[in-house]
């Protein structure tokens, strides 16, 4: 009988052992495991802001680009406007026009005060 439970104590060390060893051997995957956990984690964050800047500044831009075409779209207006008025087909807006590009403070009247002085 102490034989037998000398082996069966022989056998429950070894197999403490290999578990032990295997446990040991596991900790540097884990390890590696969890930073690659960490890693992926970070890309992820790092990804999401870089996203999110990415949509304000396609935003920015969206709204710079309206903003360029109103633009645009006013000056092709005061093109055809100048066209018209260079071709004498706007001689009844030419008062209108007068008085829409005329500064604050400036008015018909101080401009006809001007041309009697001279």
């Amino acid at each position: 009988m102490l034989a037998m439970g000398t082996g069966g104590i022989i056998v429950i060390a070894i197999i403490v052992a290999i578990v032990i060893i295997a446990l040991i051997a596991m900790v540097p995957r884990m390890n590696r495991a969890r930073q690659e956990r960490r890693l992926q984690s970070r890309r992820e964050e790092v990804a999401g802001r870089h996203r999110e800047e990415a949509d304000v500044r396609e935003q920015r831009a969206e709204r710079a680009e309206r903003e360029a075409r109103r633009a645009r779209a006013e000056a092709e207006i005061h093109e055809q406007e100048a066209d018209l008025h260079e071709r004498g087909l706007a001689d009844d807006r030419l008062d209108d026009a007068h008085h829409r590009f005329a500064r604050e403070g400036d008015t018909t009247g101080d401009r006809e005060a001007e041309r009697e002085v001279r």
